[in-house]
């Protein structure tokens, strides 16, 4: 009623209203009328007397003051009936609801938060000040994106029981593009060497997608940075941007940006120093300069060498050392002294480790991978390592681990660990029709992560006519705490090679495996199991030789018991999307010597990933399988025989077709193989770090048997490296809920007249 009216006047008014113009009288009772949404109990804790207190026209002046500073009335007054007070208020209207029209460049979610940051949002009470803060905030919010022709419009519209509901109206115009990008004051490197640094541009063909010509005043601000950063590792250690001026034209849509700059003088490096409480670790930490005299200042290199001083003492216990990097230059002599002040804090053990983000996964499966040790002094490689080995699970979307301090302590931290889930189980029903496969039924389930536990189990059932699938299969990471796993596998698969242009034969494999995984480091594993199987081969009046020569050497359902050993190495930094380590696998088959198959089966396999730059990962991938049989036996079973081509060896031929052929030309697969796959992997703008393109280089082939029978048996092919094929392309990786997606675009280097070629090609559950 009067809110900014002076605690004097208030005073004057206040006590006018009571009744016979009494100065002050004993408080019987207080009433309050006009509340409807306000507790009452609010509006009492506001008034500064209570009944039977004695009111004085001072004390009603405060009570007055109080209520409309609460911010939740319009209207605040008191009168007196005989002793009893009455406090008449009008509420101020709660929001019933926003509506927001036009907004297409802004989720509607980040805006509905946005409003709440400032107050406005549904329940809470109505305000126009708060409005029209909101109006302002959604105009800065265009304004950074480049909107400037942007035009916003509120409205409030009351509602029966004292609520209103807030309309905003938005016309967004077009957003501004940027028309030019000047520097002025360059003249070591010219505009389009610093033009390419930028993420902002002017439009070019792929705008549509990058955006990048869209003004935002926080990518313009990050670009200046990278400028600046670029000069300084050049030794331009003088180097400033004098001003920037981004001017807009009149229709509003175009941007103009002119960057003034100095770039100084270039500075060489005339001595490295390290001074501070170096706990008599001089030399290890002067072996980690590696900065020499003579050589052109490099802030990159400066602040690497602060990380890497900081990250050795961390790792010995003091989880918050520094190594600040103090340059002082000699303006005359254009050279520079780096002096590193080094000070490691004081030594800290975990006191706990905290992980939070499961929402699903059970604790104790990502806390068996922790190897920083609660009450143990704190290891900056420990818990590097530890984040490395919750990532490789699969589980996560991210997962971090930083030390924190504890409050009230100073040589204590919590090292935080925190995770986002990600979908690890795919469930698939399917069916269909093609005249080549007939009727196809499928359905498959996989989790792995069953229930939080860390298991995995795949369950697969797939009919057609060339391929019939019944299999079940289950992991267990670890079934004992010192981290052996164990997994198991059912399977009956039947294959008519005629209907997958093989050869004209059928056969069916029932058999079933058991494994165990013991750690042998922190980074190797060992393998030991065993497979058994029962493969019926039903060649036909049509099948090729080789085929009823399997018959009859070892019948028609011959058995075959397989003792298996595997090795693994795993360094890299996650299993779904690695950017840096290396990861070895050696897997090996031996079936027992006596029974009715004798053979044995081996494969190498080597990855490694290079991060090239904070964007470009350079994955190598190198695979060998060779095979052979026991003694007297003459041939090695055809179906543990390696086949190549298509994605997951070489690309642009298609799947299984490159090796040896029958006769009929047929393909035939090989017991030896060699692979060999170059990729260069960059994450999409916009998704997640799974959703990559990339860029490859594959070469592979196999060699085996041909299908030329005498009376040693059958002729083997050469091993020749020169008959390997070549391709390369690119294509889009994602590891999506439905399972690995991977697609190519593969050109054939060296296809032969025989080789059958495919340029595009899909395929859901590859790896790399």
């Amino acid at each position: 009623m009067f809110p900014n009216l002076t605690k004097t006047a208030a005073a004057v008014l206040a006590t006018m209203m009571l009744a016979d113009g009494a100065a002050a009288f004993v408080i019987s009772d207080i009433r309050v009328e006009g509340i409807v949404r306000t507790d009452p109990g609010t509006v009492f804790s506001h008034l500064p007397f209570r009944a039977g207190d004695e009111f004085t026209p001072d004390r009603g002046t405060r009570a007055i003051h109080s209520l409309y500073r609460s911010g939740l009335f319009k209207d605040v007054s008191l009168s007196q009936e005989g002793d009893i007070l009455i406090v008449q208020i009008v509420e101020r209207p709660a929001v019933a609801a926003i509506e927001t029209h036009g907004i297409k460049a802004f989720d509607k979610e980040a805006v509905v938060k946005s409003l709440r940051d400032v107050g406005m949002a549904e329940g809470r009470i109505f305000d126009q000040h708060t409005l029209d803060r909101a109006d302002q905030e959604l105009r800065r919010q265009y304004l950074n994106q480049g909107y400037y022709g942007v035009t916003v419009k509120t409205s409030a519209t009351p509602l029966e029981r004292n609520r209103v509901r807030i309309r905003i109206d938005v016309d967004e115009g077009r957003a501004s593009s940027i028309s030019s990008i000047r520097f002025i004051g360059n003249k070591i490197f010219d505009n389009e060497e610093l033009a390419d640094l930028m993420q902002l541009g002017t439009p070019n063909w792929m705008s549509w997608y990058t955006k990048r010509d869209l003004y935002s005043r926080e990518k313009l601000a990050a670009d200046l940075e990278t400028i600046r950063s670029f000069y300084l590792n050049q030794g331009y250690l003088d180097f400033k941007i004098d001003s920037v001026q981004v001017s807009i034209a009149p229709n509003k849509s175009d941007v103009h940006v002119a960057i003034n700059m100095t770039e100084g003088e270039k500075y060489t490096v005339s001595g490295v120093k390290l001074t501070g409480d170096m706990l008599g670790l001089e030399e290890n930490l002067r072996a980690l300069v590696t900065i020499e005299d003579g050589s052109v200042y490099n802030a990159e290199h400066v602040n690497a060498v602060s990380e890497r001083i900081a990250s050795k003492l961390s790792t010995l216990g003091y989880a918050f050392a520094q190594a600040t990097p103090n340059p002082i230059a000699d303006r005359e002599k254009r050279t520079v002294d780096i002096v590193y002040t080094v000070d490691p804090g004081r030594r800290a053990y975990v006191r706990r480790v905290n992980i939070t983000g499961n929402t699903r996964t059970r604790d104790d499966v990502i806390r068996r991978e922790v190897r920083q040790y609660e009450s143990a002094w704190f290891d900056s490689d420990k818990v590097k390592y530890s984040r490395d080995r919750i990532d490789r699970l699969g589980y996560f979307e991210s997962v971090t681990a930083d030390p924190v301090p504890v409050p009230g302590t100073r040589d204590q931290v919590d090292v935080e660990v925190k995770v986002k889930e990600r979908p690890t189980g795919s469930i698939s029903l399917g069916a269909g029709y093609s005249t080549s496969e007939g009727v196809i039924l499928s359905a498959g389930f996989a989790q792995n992560n069953v229930f939080g536990t860390g298991n995995s189990l795949s369950a697969e059932i797939n009919t057609s006519k060339s391929q019939r699938t019944y299999a079940l299969s289950v992991t267990e990471p670890y079934i004992t705490p010192e981290g052996i796993s164990r997994s198991w596998e059912v399977y009956d698969r039947r294959v008519d090679l005629d209907e997958l242009d093989v050869s004209d034969v059928e056969y069916e494999t029932i058999g079933g495996s058991l494994n165990f995984g013991v750690p042998f480091t922190e980074m190797d594993r060992v393998f030991l199991g065993t497979k058994v199987e029962s493969t019926q081969v039903e060649p036909n009046a049509n099948s090729p030789q080789r085929y009823k020569d399997y018959v009859k050497y070892f019948g028609k359902d011959p058995w075959s018991v397989a003792l298996t050993v595997g090795w693994a190495r795993d360094t890299r930094d996650n299993s779904l999307a690695p950017t840096r380590g290396v990861y070895q696998r050696f897997n090996g088959e031996f079936a027992v010597p006596g029974l009715d198959i004798e053979y044995y089966k081996m494969t190498y396999q080597y990855q490694r990933f290079f991060p090239l730059t904070k964007t470009f990962t350079l994955a190598m991938n190198a695979e060998f399988g060779y095979g052979d049989v026991y003694g007297d036996t003459k041939m090695f079973p055809f179906f543990k025989n390696f086949y190549m081509g298509g994605i997951g060896s070489v690309r642009g031929y298609e799947s299984g077709t490159l090796g040896p052929r029958d006769s009929d030309n047929d393909n035939m697969g090989g017991d030896r193989m060699a692979n060999l796959s170059l990729e260069l992997l960059a994450p999409l703008p916009g998704g997640d770090r799974t959703l990559r393109v990339f860029g490859f280089f594959d070469s592979g082939y196999a060699w085996g048997y041909l299908d030329k029978p005498n009376h040693a048996g059958y002729e083997r092919q050469d091993m020749d490296f020169g008959d390997m094929r070549h391709s390369v392309g690119f294509g889009v990786a994602w590891i999506s809920p439905l399972g690995p997606l991977k697609f190519s675009m593969a050109y054939p280097l060296n296809d032969k007249d025989e080789d059958e070629t495919q340029r595009f090609q899909f395929q859901i559950g590859t790896g790399f």
